[in-house]
């Protein structure tokens, strides 16, 4: 029972970082301009990128589509981390690194409106 609970608490925060930085994307803040910019990202891949984050955020909610919105958010999270990565910026990746692990823990835990 307490594991359930962990894990829609985790859920939760999950999906609703996943709102947040979604919609940052997609109605291109300037902060997320700046950040993809320096991976020659366009304003429209930024866009499409954060409507991709926003769609995996809605997924995870759902008992059939959980493992496909944690695949789609491990997936962008991952891009993120790479590119910081491939820019020698050690500190961006780290930071990246606990939502990627958060993604793959409630993969773990499962859906916990999951029928058993």
């Amino acid at each position: 029972m307490i594991l359930k609970i962990l894990n829609t608490a985790l859920i939760l925060f999950a999906v609703f970082m996943g709102l947040k930085h979604g919609w940052s994307m997609l109605t291109a803040k300037p902060e997320m301009l700046t950040m993809f910019g320096k991976w020659n990202f366009s304003k429209n891949a930024v866009i499409l990128n954060g409507a991709v984050t926003l769609l995996a955020s809605v997924l995870i909610l759902f008992p059939k589509t959980f493992v496909w919105g944690n695949f789609l958010m491990a997936a962008g999270i991952l891009l993120i981390t790479c590119l910081q990565l491939l820019h020698r910026d050690l500190k961006g990746a780290a930071i990246e690194i606990p939502f990627l692990l958060l993604n793959l823990v409630i993969i773990y835990l499962q859906h916990p409106l999951k029928n058993q």
